[in-house]
């Protein structure tokens, strides 16, 4: 795509599903490619190999531009951490030019039982850690008077109500606004902001309901598509979004969901014509 060769990319949640999937991505492209990990450096070595086979993969010739990759480690629900992880980054790969916010967790209860701890666990993770990742990539864009990408991995349920997972919904909701905040608050100084909305995917995260026929079947009844996505889909469109071919989206969140925010049971009309 165009635009993304010899661009500093930094990937949180890297290490693997879709994170380690648009971490190959970039590579792939041409990128250099920052993996975050939260826990311990062998967390990170699978997708450190799955990046090293993208490159060796490449059509351009790596050592003629400089492909590099690196591991930063960092708990994005530390201050701290997303501070030092990012100048990390921008030390050792020489700048910053797109950010992927891609770390994340969920939390099953119902929400009557839902502890304080457990909701802030997840908004920490999922919205307080992303707007502190954006903070420190916007300062360095704006410090060295360049333009700058983020790209937030959001989901469906920022609009698709999720029971049981309140901090998830609650957290990606505020993912949004966020998103189309920092959109708007500095289109002028040419950063743009966007978010990928996925939908079912398989994942690690999701094995629950991948690796069980019946629970699959009650997910796939909801895709129009039939069928869950893959994190290769939504690397690709994370790519598509950080790339210059779309120079001109910003405060956008892209569904890649096979159609399920389409409202699946209106398939059979049910009017009263």
């Amino acid at each position: 795509m165009n635009g993304l060769r010899g661009k500093n990319v930094l990937v949180t949640g890297g290490t693997s599903g879709i994170g380690q999937a648009i971490a190959v991505r970039f590579a792939a492209e041409g990128a250099h490619v920052a993996i975050n990990y939260r826990r311990n450096s062998a967390e990170a070595s699978q997708t450190d190999e799955l990046v090293h086979q993208a490159l060796g993969q490449c059509m351009h010739d790596i050592e003629a531009h400089g492909v590099d990759h690196i591991l930063v480690q960092g708990d994005v629900s530390k201050e701290e951490d997303v501070v030092q992880m990012v100048q990390d980054t921008i030390e050792k790969l020489g700048g910053l030019d797109i950010l992927v916010n891609n770390a994340g967790i969920q939390i099953a209860a119902d929400s009557n039982d839902q502890t304080m701890d457990q909701i802030d666990a997840v908004l920490n993770v999922n919205l307080r850690g992303a707007f502190m990742c954006a903070r420190e990539a916007i300062q360095h864009f704006l410090a060295h008077e360049k333009p700058g990408v983020i790209i937030n991995v959001s989901s469906v349920h920022q609009i698709i109500p999720k029971p049981r997972f309140i901090g998830y919904s609650m957290s990606k909701g505020g993912m949004q606004n966020m998103t189309r905040t920092l959109a708007l608050e500095y289109a002028g100084r040419n950063i743009r902001v966007n978010a990928i909305g996925p939908g079912a995917t398989v994942t690690p995260i999701n094995r629950a309901w991948v690796d069980d026929p019946e629970k699959a079947e009650m997910v796939l009844q909801h895709i129009p598509m039939s069928r869950a996505g893959t994190s290769d889909e939504m690397a690709a469109v994370t790519a598509f979004l950080a790339s210059d071919d779309a120079a001109y989206i910003t405060g956008q969140t892209l569904y890649v969901d096979g159609g399920l925010t389409l409202y699946p049971d209106f398939r059979t009309a049910w009017s009263s014509e």
